[in-house]
């Protein structure tokens, strides 16, 4: 059973799809979601590949567009004494404005050859899962390779904020300054729970969003956590990378049941 729903306003700026998927056979999936173009925004992309028994798959992605590439408000123009709203919407997350992506699966498969008519698959699992918040220069990684046993269960959110809540207010006294930041400029989560046969990896890295000089224009980097296992493993990992410790509540389950 999938069940999937795209909201649009011109482009279509809401994502939602919820799946549900038990079976015997080959399995291909890709999930591609971006919030802006170019390096910009967040975004997502989750592959996954293998013949086997699927045991069970659940899957649930909610992605949204609230702001401009230049992080603006949507509706935000530039006029002759600084920026100027010509609309604005009213987001049921409420304010400030903020691109952002859920993401929840929970599968369990067994690998084993299969044959059909259209010919045989034997594909060990393939489990990849690539997450990017450009406005704080963070990026988490989840993959499991060569799986002949892999049970899961993954939740990541990210988000990322724009200007401050109340745009006009936070002007200065002759309105032509530009918009102040929000302290907290973003957020990714992660809870990850695992039990794999075959090859794991698992890595976050935090960069600074602005190229340095200090670094002949690169990208200043300020921490990073990778493992690789090759085996039978048990994974739990809890990831939180903020902006700055601003940002409010943790929004993933970070006490799940096991």
């Amino acid at each position: 059973m999938i069940f999937s729903l795209i909201g649009a306003a011109c482009a279509a700026n809401y994502m939602y799809e919820k799946a549900n998927i038990k079976g015997v056979g080959y399995k291909n999936v890709e999930i591609i979601i971006s919030t802006q173009h170019g390096f910009s925004g967040a975004k997502l992309v989750e592959k996954e590949s293998g013949s086997g028994n699927v045991i069970l798959q659940k899957t649930e992605l909610e992605a949204e567009r609230q702001l401009q590439r230049n992080y603006w408000p949507l509706g935000a123009v530039d006029g002759e004494q600084g920026p100027v709203m010509t609309w604005h919407c009213s987001f049921p997350t409420g304010e400030p404005d903020m691109d952002y992506i859920n993401f929840t699966k929970e599968a369990e498969f067994e690998y084993m050859p299969v044959s059909y008519q259209t010919g045989t698959y034997d594909q060990k699992w393939i489990e990849k899962l690539c997450v990017q918040n450009y406005r704080i220069g963070a990026v988490l990684t989840e993959m499991y390779t060569h799986a002949e046993h892999l049970q899961k269960k993954t939740e990541v959110k990210t988000r990322l904020y724009g200007f401050g809540p109340n745009w006009r207010d936070d002007w200065r006294e002759n309105g032509l300054a530009a918009l102040p930041e929000l302290c907290c400029t973003g957020v990714l989560e992660a809870n990850l729970n695992a039990q794999v046969i075959g090859v794991a990896h698992i890595g976050w890295m935090s960069r600074d969003p602005e190229p340095s000089a200090l670094v002949k224009g690169r990208h200043i980097e300020y921490g990073r956590s990778v493992e690789d296992l090759t085996g039978v493993f048990s994974i739990e990992k809890f990831i939180q990378l903020w902006g700055n410790s601003t940002c409010g509540a943790i929004s993933v389950d970070w006490l799940p049941c096991m």
